[in-house]
């Protein structure tokens, strides 16, 4: 499970319309029959328009200055093991959605009207979508980038001497970039993977966008905020405030495995993810001990997806945790090739 919550920019300044990310959430439609259509849907409406969700979060803005979020946006992206566990992906996914957004709500530490806040004190708009493309951050397209940059060097080359203002063999270029093709590390299908190319297998995730105020539009709920659980004299009384990002991580997690009887591996906890971070040599200490079909399956699930990073990771740790990380592996390869798991 990865999870994001962003505030909507444009630049430096952050979006004064929900208008642009609704239109862009609405891209996957295009050319589908109605009947075909993602619809975005809230707590306890389905098959809401993408007009009414820019009215109502754009409405929803009282008192925000133009230097502060009006809304939020939060990507769930199950990973295909959890996608795996879903009988229908569309379905499955918008009852979790509205069991995640609970978790959402109880990880504020703020009270409103001097009672906890509940899911119908906030406005959210949701929408599944079920393909990805590769983007420029993707590591499979940076660790191809110099086999594409030899590419197209090439073929400037060959449409300068095409139009006669370079001689060479083309021929011979023409073999060189089919073995640069051939040689990048990554591939799809049989072809090198590029920016913008989909990719293969089960894509579906959540996008949520959630309103920077309340349902009231009277009181800002701001999931940004670092104050865990703070207390603020406001209007002459003490109010909790912040937001508990690491108690809604766990949550989503919990309340997946609950909704679907996920039996979740220990490389895919939010809570190994962050000892990783922390402390590289207990995470690997923790992983060693696994069972042997366990740490087998954990180890599958590292080098297909990559090291368990979360951002913000110390350089210094990153580089500690990968040497180990190397060394451990070396001794963990048997394990995975006698596993018998089929993944």
């Amino acid at each position: 499970m990865y999870i994001t919550i962003t505030p909507q920019k444009l630049g430096n300044n952050y979006s004064q319309s929900s208008a642009d990310f609704v239109g862009y959430l609405e891209k996957e439609n295009q050319g589908l029959e109605q009947h075909e259509m993602e619809h975005f849907f809230n707590q306890y409406g389905d098959e809401i328009s993408a007009e009414e969700v820019v009215k109502e979060i754009d409405g929803n803005t009282a008192k925000l200055k133009k230097k502060e979020p009006k809304f939020y946006s939060i990507t769930v992206s199950p990973s295909k093991y959890e996608l795996r566990k879903l009988q229908n992906n569309s379905q499955d996914l918008k009852t979790y959605t509205r069991e995640l957004m609970k978790d959402y709500v109880a990880s504020f530490n703020r009270e409103i009207n001097g009672r906890p806040i509940t899911i119908d004190d906030i406005k959210y708009y949701a929408k599944i979508e079920h393909q990805r493309t590769f983007k420029g951050t993707d590591f499979q397209i940076k660790e191809n980038q110099p086999f594409a940059t030899k590419i197209l060097q090439l073929k400037t080359e060959i449409r300068n001497i095409k139009e006669g203002r370079a001689e060479g063999n083309i021929k011979r270029m023409g073999k060189e970039i089919a073995k640069l093709e051939r040689q990048a590390p990554h591939q799809q299908n049989g072809k090198r993977i590029v920016q913008g190319m989909a990719k293969d297998g089960n894509q579906s995730h959540i996008h949520i966008i959630v309103s920077r105020k309340d349902a009231s539009n009277t009181v800002s709920l701001s999931p940004g905020s670092k104050h865990k659980a703070s207390e603020v004299e406001m209007h002459g009384k003490k109010v909790k405030r912040g937001f508990d990002r690491d108690a809604f991580f766990a949550k989503a997690e919990k309340t997946f495995d609950k909704t679907f009887g996920y039996k979740r591996n220990f490389a895919e906890t939010y809570k190994a993810k962050k000892d990783f971070v922390k402390n590289p040599n207990l995470y690997f200490a923790a992983l060693m001990k696994l069972p042997a079909n366990e740490k087998a399956l954990a180890f599958k699930m590292i080098t297909k997806s990559g090291l368990p990073i979360v951002p913000s990771i110390p350089v210094s740790q990153a580089q500690i945790a990968l040497r180990v990380f190397k060394r451990l592996r070396r001794g963990a390869e048997v394990a995975i090739k006698s596993s018998s798991i089929g993944i």
